[in-house]
């Protein structure tokens, strides 16, 4: 985004709120690096440790790097808060973030998953609106898709564009009250789709129980899924078509099952970020997991946490932030990741 774009932005939001909770009602911390496997350190190095940028949030989700700072959605609160290097706190960037008009849902909440465009646009998964939206220069938003034949999404959770502009997202129940069960859901499965650039909706996964965090290889031509279901938790590849963008060769690269040896840990599997020599680094119960591209598990960075989502951002894209209930983390890394909005090329 160019300085007069980031400027009339700001200009839009409401900056300097502080964080929901504050000094007393703000649990310490405590997390760690486990490293499984001799290959870790080089992607993290064994003195780094797990910073705490801001914390006191509801549910934070979603982050995404916008420029020269990092930004994440609070879903229950309706909010988009920033932070950038220097700030001591979160600050209040965009409200309402996701649900911007009547409640199109039992459980009206603001926006999840976020990401920039090529040419440095706001892209918002909006659970209240059941949408993915456009944040324009105006401070308006402009809907890219809300329904597929003739139906409303259930709620827009995460999602991933491609170098063309094409848009991919999940699309589970959790916006609504009674899940699968809410008599305002108006889809019949919970779905993946794809948005072309020139605004045609495809469904390209029909069969998953609750598609969750999703991401690209840098070639993109595999698309991870995360799979949230309580009992059947994983990561999915899928193979592209680069001209139908249809989906093939399912294959389940990871299992909940092989987290169960570390214990009763806390969360599900949800948002992603791939680095550019295709390493997986996934929210998982515990945290976040790193995996090798056929998905050997390398390590976990332990947040002790319900961890909802990481993403790839700073000066040159080694800096992992995580997005872990209350808090907004990040890690230093030795790699790099895929950044919404950069060219790979």
């Amino acid at each position: 985004m160019n300085g007069r774009s980031l400027l009339l932005l700001h200009c839009l939001v409401t900056l300097g709120s502080p964080a929901l909770l504050q000094g007393e009602d703000i649990p310490a911390f405590k997390g760690s690096i486990q490293r499984l496997d001799p290959a870790l350190d080089a992607l993290i190095a064994p003195e780094v440790e797990i910073e705490v940028l801001a914390s006191g949030f509801n549910w934070s989700e979603g982050p995404t790097w916008f420029g020269d700072r990092i930004l994440f959605s609070d879903v229950p609160e309706n909010t988009v808060y920033q932070w950038k290097e220097g700030d001591t706190t979160a600050s209040e960037f965009l409200k309402p973030s996701g649900l911007t008009g009547p409640p199109t849902s039992d459980r009206p909440q603001g926006s999840n998953g976020l990401a920039v465009t090529a040419s440095g646009e706001l892209i918002l998964c909006q659970h209240g609106d059941r949408r993915v939206a456009k944040l324009t220069n105006e401070g308006d938003f402009t809907t890219l898709a809300d329904r597929f034949e003739g139906h409303r999404f259930n709620s827009p959770n995460d999602v991933v564009i491609a170098q063309d502009g094409t848009l991919f997202f999940t699309d589970p129940p959790y916006g609504l009250v009674g899940l699968n069960e809410s008599p305002q859901r108006e889809a019949d499965f919970n779905g993946v789709y794809r948005v072309s650039p020139d605004g045609e909706v495809q469904a390209i996964i029909r069969d998953l129980t609750f598609p969750n965090g999703i991401a690209l290889s840098p070639d993109e031509k595999t698309l991870y899924v995360a799979v949230s279901d309580p009992e059947d938790g994983h990561i999915r590849s899928y193979t592209l078509d680069p001209k139908t963008g249809i989906a093939s060769a399912p294959r389940r690269l990871f299992e909940a099952e092989s987290l169960k040896k570390f214990g009763n840990l806390p969360g599900s599997f949800d948002g992603m970020a791939v680095s550019q020599k295709r390493h997986i680094w996934t929210t998982a119960p515990g945290g976040v997991i790193i995996l090798t591209p056929e998905g050997r598990h390398l390590g976990s960075i332990l947040t002790g946490q319900r961890t909802g989502n990481c993403t790839f951002g700073g000066p040159d894209g080694s800096d992992l932030y995580i997005t872990a209930d209350m808090f907004l983390l990040r890690v230093r890394t030795l790699t790099q990741g895929l950044i919404q909005g950069r060219s790979t090329k």
